[in-house]
């Protein structure tokens, strides 16, 4: 197991049981007590955990994974979401993108879609995702626009005020969310009240709203709220989502595609 591999399964171990001890990390992952008391000094001090006398505990209350740990958590899904909201994107619209793992790998299905290979341009980029942009800017045929605000180091977004200046002067054909949440009563929703406030921002200046989550997400409630079910008119899932689910969410008038 590499180390990146090794940090990416400790960091998920915390998040679950908030305490690890050494020999209950090292018994898990298969590696050496050594090993793992290295990783956790390591971790500590890029403060993504708290270290103790045998162990670590998470960082603070309110303790998120940053934005490259999450990427391997249901990472086929995540593609085959991508490639299928990829595909509901039209050469020439302007496209919203929120910070988030699914939607990178939006950003990503729509880089090598051929059809987009060339336009003037070919499609216009809101976010504001800084790892998003970074991954766009190289790509000549798209018209990249990141919103201003200050940088959340857990997801890579930009968040605050200063985005509306921007925001309030655009409109978008698709507003593309990630989120943590989707429940049919209590909406789609964000763990951070600030990322939820310009994920609702990209919304309301959109003519379509897609949701990009994996099935684990559905029937969810996170504390920040961006919109009501009702604002968003498709959701790409994946194929084990229920079909009580399923049923849900086109009763509320969302049109539902599993890959």
């Amino acid at each position: 197991m590499s180390r990146d591999a090794r940090w990416q399964a400790l960091l998920e171990l915390l998040v679950e049981r908030g305490r690890l001890d050494v020999e209950e990390a090292a018994a898990e992952l298969a590696v050496s007590a050594a090993t793992i008391r290295r990783d956790f000094d390591q971790l500590a001090e890029q403060q993504m955990l708290v270290r103790t006398r045998g162990g670590a505990v998470v960082h603070g209350v309110s303790y998120e994974l940053p934005l490259r740990y999450k990427t391997a958590r249901h990472a086929s899904e995540k593609q085959r979401i991508a490639k299928a909201v990829a595909d509901l994107v039209a050469p020439g619209e302007a496209v919203g993108l929120t910070g988030g793992t699914t939607t990178t790998e939006v950003a990503r299905a729509l880089a090598v879609r051929s059809d987009l290979a060339s336009g003037s341009p070919a499609l216009t980029i809101v976010t504001n995702a800084l790892n998003i942009a970074n991954e766009l800017a190289v790509r000549p045929q798209f018209k990249i626009v990141l919103t201003g605000g200050v940088a959340r180091p857990q997801s890579y977004e930009l968040v605050g005020p200063l985005a509306d200046g921007v925001l309030g002067q655009i409109t978008l054909d698709v507003a593309v969310l990630g989120v943590v949440a989707l429940d049919v009563t209590h909406g789609a929703a964000a763990a951070d009240e600030a990322e939820a406030a310009i994920n609702r921002l990209l919304c309301e200046r959109a003519e379509r709203v897609i949701v990009a989550a994996d099935s684990s997400k559905l029937g969810q409630r996170a504390f920040a709220r961006i919109c009501a079910a009702e604002s968003v008119d498709t959701l790409v899932t994946d194929v084990a989502v229920s079909g009580d689910i399923v049923r849900r969410f086109e009763e509320a008038g969302v049109a539902v595609v599993a890959v």
